[in-house]
């Protein structure tokens, strides 16, 4: 069954084609990744598919009677709604069965009519498989940490919690075609890999753009490359992808050479030809344009030259000592960490969202203070840093204007100087796209820009936030092989493990409560050391004998079902979180308790741990008696 059906799609903005009179479909149970250099129209072409642009000419058919979800780059929502308000407000059947139930129960009367509408909402959860969606929802919202912020106003929400909002919003609500744009952005990499596990052994319609190619490697079983504005169609994984695109290069600059060596004979043989000509001569006169225009043809090069010159490395480089910080008593983000950075050295921070990767970072680059130890900076270090919210252009400002700020004439490593148009040309803006608008570039292409602004300073210890998203895998492959030639030091947090593994010698582990471990490896070695450990946790517990687990619960009248109403999703929620808080909460108190049976002779500080102890005692009455009566309910 087709799904989707794109048919001889043209887009173009001004001189500059996207893609001209393309093709394609993809069928149900297929997973298509779309791969293309940053500005070459992936987002365009999505964009027309969810029908947020409209195509110079042809159409793109999406089946009727299918449910299809996108996932933007930049997800928007009510500010009003909060986060559970917006899991279920989808169009369709089993999230319309929701709010119906839900609204049901919110009713206060008891009119044979209001109980009329609630068995017949109950009837339609039944029928829809609709209960089914409170397993999906806690699963999926405890794997992108979700569960937090249910009850938060969307408003409120970082620009990273609502991309998983709205991707946690698509998974729960299962569609028949899925559309998902750079889906692991704003992901750590354990909830990749949980992404990744979900979407690869389910039954799923996909249509995916993503930098990732771990990712692209173990989901998608189809490649479409946009290149040069025609789609190329490739049935097999990533990897296959790679050999193919490889050979078609190949077949191209072949053709090309062809191509010229023909032109040159026709060339020779125009000159020669006398003027007066028979059909078959005016008819090879006029096929010689044809031959003129395939051998003008140039194959642009798609490789970026990073080759700007590094500031002498001296001896001394960067030495952590004995660091501590915290955010609070129980946000420890280090405690008692050492550290002697190295020539040479590429690290890689790895740990969940929130642990302190970037405060760290942010305490090298000394625009976050340790609470305790100190770091010593080598004399000759230039810090180049790369970072999310660094990235600010003034977007009336022209792309050549953005470099010549910097600098007119770049040194290269060789020795060479280069002007700020050539670079930019090495780093693919030519010379019509140097002097637009930044605000016109597509959201990779300004992250090249940014990667430039700051290579052109001559760092020699790059400390890299998130580098590859938005990037496409070109400008990936060509940064890779940058930093692993860099001499300098390097220092990446980044969820794409590809990218890691080429290129880090270890690992920092910010395993939470201030523990760092420095693991001798890359990513993947890591993986599977943790895999082995894992396994060897498992061989050396003995199973516990199996207990029968007797109840009286079947001796137990069951109530009818007027007896007490159903717990509404929102309420066990609340419930689950009271589980959580209620001991925490315990577990403060009695450190209190402690602390006052301690004997403080400090007027001030015995007032102080008093307060907190009698508002502890409060929120623990007002939390427990709310859990007792939504105990009541489950």
């Amino acid at each position: 069954m087709n799904y989707l059906s794109v048919e001889t799609l043209s887009k173009a903005y001004g001189p500059k084609v996207l893609f001209d009179k393309i093709n394609f479909g993809i069928s149900q149970g297929q997973k298509v990744a779309l791969v293309a250099k940053n500005g070459a129209g992936k987002t365009s072409l999505l964009n027309i598919i969810a029908g947020k642009d409209t195509p110079d000419s042809g159409q793109c058919t999406l089946r009727k009677e299918i449910r299809v979800a996108f996932l933007y780059q930049d997800p928007q929502f009510d500010p009003e709604l909060t986060a559970v308000e917006v899991l279920f407000s989808g169009e369709d059947a089993a999230a319309s069965a929701i709010r119906d139930y839900e609204k049901c129960l919110n009713e206060a009367s008891s009119d044979m009519a209001t109980m009329d509408r609630l068995h017949d909402a109950q009837m339609r959860m039944d029928e829809l498989n609709a209960w089914d969606y409170e397993a999906r929802a806690k699963q999926v919202l405890s794997k992108l940490g979700l569960e937090k912020h249910l009850e938060q106003k969307t408003g409120t929400l970082s620009g990273g919690q609502k991309k998983r909002l709205a991707l946690a919003q698509i998974l729960i609500q299962e569609p028949d075609l899925m559309i998902l744009d750079e889906p692991t952005n704003h992901l750590d990499i354990e909830m990749t890999e949980w992404l990744e596990e979900y979407l690869a052994g389910k039954d799923i319609t996909l249509l995916l753009v993503t930098h990732d190619r771990y990712f692209l490697d173990r989901i998608c079983d189809e490649i479409l490359e946009l290149d040069g504005g025609n789609i190329y169609r490739y049935k097999g994984n990533y990897s296959y992808y790679v050999e193919k695109k490889a050979e078609r290069d190949m077949n191209e600059a072949s053709e090309l050479d062809k191509a010229k060596n023909l032109y040159r004979r026709e060339l020779e043989w125009v000159r020669k030809m006398p003027r007066a000509r028979g059909t078959k001569a005016k008819a090879r006169v006029d096929a010689f344009d044809d031959v003129k225009e395939n051998a003008s043809k140039k194959k642009v090069s798609e490789k970026v030259e990073m080759s700007v010159k590094m500031t002498r490395l001296g001896g001394k480089i960067l030495e952590m000592i004995k660091l501590g910080k915290a955010w609070s008593e129980d946000k420890q983000i280090l405690k008692d960490f050492s550290y002697v950075f190295k020539k040479g050295e590429k690290i890689g921070i790895v740990g969940k969202n929130g642990v302190g990767k970037t405060t760290f970072l942010n305490m090298i680059l000394g625009l976050e203070t340790p609470d305790t130890g100190k770091i010593q900076t080598g004399e000759t270090i230039i810090f180049g840093y790369y970072s999310q919210a660094g990235m600010q252009f003034n977007g009336e400002k022209r792309v050549i204007e953005v470099i010549k700020d910097i600098a007119e004439y770049i040194p290269l490593a060789d020795g060479s100087k280069l002007t700020a148009s050539m670079l930019l040309q090495r780093f693919l803006f030519p010379p019509e796209v140097q002097y637009n608008f930044v605000s016109k570039l597509s959201g990779g292409e300004k992250r090249r820009l940014y990667l430039l602004t700051i290579l052109i300073t001559n760092p020699n210890f790059l400390i890299l936030d998130e580098p590859t998203n938005d990037l496409d895998i070109m400008t990936l492959s060509t940064l890779e092989e940058f930093l692993a030639d860099f001499p300098g030091c390097v220092l990446i947090v980044t969820h794409d493990r590809y990218f890691m593994d080429r290129l880090v010698d270890h690992l920092f582990i910010f395993e939470g409560e201030g523990k760092v471990r420095d693991f001798p490896g890359n990513y993947t070695q890591y993986r599977e050391n943790l895999a082995e450990r894992e396994l060897n946790k498992v061989e050396e517990k003995t199973p516990a004998p199996a207990v029968a687990a007797k109840t009286e619960a079947s001796n137990s009248p069951v109530p009818s079902s007027t007896e007490k109403r159903k717990i509404t999703f929102k309420e066990k929620f609340e419930f689950e979180q009271l589980e959580k808080e209620i001991p925490q909460l315990e577990a403060q108190r009695k450190e209190l308790e402690a602390k006052l049976s301690a004997g403080i002779t400090d007027h001030a500080e015995l007032q102080k741990i008093s307060a907190e102890y009698q508002s502890l005692g409060s929120q623990l009455e007002e939390k427990g008696l709310r859990w007792m009566e939504l105990s009541e309910l489950v």
